[in-house]
């Protein structure tokens, strides 16, 4: 396998944050979504101008997966008030971590996965969330098998259609 490299994304990598930010999508939710609503999110949720003002918020960073030089998945944290819902100045979350499909099974999502930790316990984080889609059992059992563990639900909205979120959560160790 080539070697997979983690990089940080900056505000002159917006395209292939979009590019990579839609297409993961897709492929993870077309499957289970209405057309008219995956386009609409797909359409807001990924627009240049979101993308940009989440890339210069300093409590939000994002990171891609390389291989061969191209983007094959992508990391998004949040700090503090960046956080979608939490906000505690002690927690990360991570609100995306997806890998095209053609590299599903080959531990790029767990090198991202293990960025973020990396990130969590360099910035003093004292636990790390996130929410999943109750009908994505193949991320709630990585993230189970990575220690996470359910803790409340929230709603996601996709267009017009509101889903259920599990939200986890995994405790850090205390730092000796």
């Amino acid at each position: 396998m080539e070697t997979i490299t983690i990089t940080r994304v900056t505000l002159a990598d917006i395209d292939q944050l979009q590019k990579i930010s839609r297409q993961t999508f897709s492929e993870t939710f077309s499957a289970g979504n209405r057309a008219e609503n995956m386009a609409r999110y797909l359409e807001e949720g990924f627009s240049a101008q979101k993308l940009a003002a989440e890339l210069s918020d300093e409590a939000s960073s994002f990171y891609f997966a390389m291989q061969n030089d191209e983007v094959i998945g992508y990391l998004k944290l949040n700090f503090g008030q960046a956080q979608t819902e939490i906000k505690d100045n002690k927690a990360l979350e991570i609100e995306r971590i997806y890998v095209l499909k053609e590299y599903h099974g080959q531990s790029v999502g767990q090198l991202l996965y293990d960025t973020a930790m990396q990130v969590a316990t360099q910035n003093g984080a004292t636990y790390v969330w996130l929410g999943v889609w109750e009908e994505n059992p193949r991320a709630i059992s990585f993230y189970k098998k990575n220690g996470f563990v359910p803790f409340d639900k929230h709603i996601f909205k996709l267009g017009d259609d509101e889903q259920t979120d599990i939200m986890m959560k995994k405790v850090l160790e205390a730092s000796l």
